[in-house]
């Protein structure tokens, strides 16, 4: 779809996605530019596909930014660098995670893996949203930030127990912040996908892109329609976005209805079938 042809709900806005790299977040970097957005910075820590991205996006809009976001000081340079290049942050989409392998379940949990995955699922996003409050307070912009949770939050996911553990907490910091963040008015919501169907999904045990698609089948209401990176991206840009202007402390869960029971049911089976 060619920008022009688009809404500009995002016009003049600067953006910051972490994990802006691949998959929702790069959906996301690509579409606060076509609507609009002023500036996007992607911060992520794969160096070559950053910047591939940035380039394709346009380096006169987009640019580049290496963060780990375990590391604090990583998180606050991006934020400053953000404001030194283009004077303003208006959106913060932390999305920057990872996902286990689907043998974490609470009776063989490996807490070393579960540390890292912490580290960078709750303790990353506390970090990025610490630092994006904390300057958009400083420029006194009513600012909008998104945090990336998971569906799993609603419907449980049997074998990744850390991931869960750790995206339930992303929902927790987004209520534990909203109030203050409002004095200041500044947003922070949640965004909840279901499994997305992509080539990650074989990577974590689902199988194929359309057996991922075929679970998920199984379990939603709404039939006839994929979840993807796209419209995951279309979720977050209405939070971001002055149409939202009156939503925080929410967690917009993406999941086409699913049945709470069933999907618990049909991930545990397809995690053992692979």
């Amino acid at each position: 779809m060619a920008a022009a042809s688009v809404s500009k709900k995002l016009q003049g806005k600067v953006a910051i996605v972490t994990g802006g790299a691949s998959g929702i977040g790069e959906a996301t970097a690509r579409l606060f530019a076509a609507y609009g957005a002023r500036a996007v910075v992607i911060g992520d820590i794969q160096d070559e596909k950053g910047r591939s991205v940035a380039e394709s996006i346009g380096s006169d809009r987009c640019s580049y930014f290496h963060c780990d976001v375990t590391d604090e000081e990583q998180v606050k340079s991006m934020v400053a660098h953000t404001v030194g290049a283009y004077g303003s942050l208006d959106v913060m989409f932390s999305n920057a995670g990872m996902i286990s392998e689907p043998n974490q379940s609470i009776l063989d949990l490996d807490l070393s893996v579960f540390d890292t995955l912490m580290k960078i699922n709750t303790r990353g996003m506390a970090a990025c949203v610490k630092h994006a409050a904390l300057k958009m307070v400083e420029l006194g912009v009513r600012g909008s930030i998104v945090c990336s949770s998971s569906a799993a939050v609603e419907v449980g996911i049997p074998l990744n127990v850390d991931y869960g553990v750790s995206k339930h907490a992303v929902v927790g910091l987004m209520g534990s912040a909203y109030q203050k963040l409002g004095e200041h008015g500044i947003r922070i919501n949640c965004i909840s996908p279901a499994v997305v169907a992509t080539p990650m999904s074989a990577r974590i045990g689902l199988g194929t892109v359309e057996a991922t698609e075929a679970a998920l089948g199984t379990v939603c209401a709404l039939q006839g329609v994929t979840l993807t990176p796209e419209r995951v991206a279309e979720a977050v840009a209405f939070l971001a976005s002055d149409e939202a202007a009156f939503v925080t402390g929410h967690n917009l869960v993406v999941a086409g209805g699913m049945s709470l029971h069933a999907v618990s049911k049909a991930l545990a089976k397809a995690f053992k079938a692979n």
